[in-house]
């Protein structure tokens, strides 16, 4: 389990550096997140970021999903629900994608658009949530295959 990082004293954080970090390149990951929690103070108006990144990753993170189960020479997709660290870790992937999906502005720029629309329940990751959702939902009627 990573140590939490030095400004805020959060793990949830320190792991998100992690998985903004590409080559190794910590200290520029950090920067990267650190820039985005300026711009939020900014546009925001909330002198404490870390609220804004807790609700994003909060509101972003699915309570179901679907795995794929073989029975009997079929595959169903059976709705799940999700463990808490599994919760955290998809939406901290999905708000990544979300904003590296943007293109020609500054990573810590999308980053910060990212979370302040996640935290506002809207946003490209909170999409991909809600779809998580309907496809369980939709597939609730092979419930009685969980394991």
């Amino acid at each position: 389990m990573p140590a939490a990082d030095t400004t805020f004293n959060s793990v949830k954080l320190s792991k998100f550096i992690n998985t903004v970090m590409w080559d190794g390149k910590k200290e520029t990951a950090r920067k990267v997140v650190y820039a985005a929690f300026e711009t939020i103070k900014e546009k925001t108006g909330n002198p404490n970021p870390l609220e804004v990144f807790d609700m994003a990753i909060k509101n972003v993170g699915p309570i179901t999903e679907v795995r794929s189960r073989r029975i009997g020479g079929a595959n169903y997709q059976v709705p799940r629900e999700v463990r808490p660290e599994r919760r955290q870790a998809l939406a901290i992937r999905w708000i990544l994608i979300a904003a590296r999906a943007g293109k020609g502005r500054p990573m810590h720029e999308k980053l910060a658009d990212e979370l302040i629309s996640a935290s506002k329940n809207e946003g490209t990751a909170i999409k991909k949530r809600d779809d998580t959702h309907k496809m369980a939902e939709s597939n609730k009627a092979f419930a009685h295959f969980a394991w």
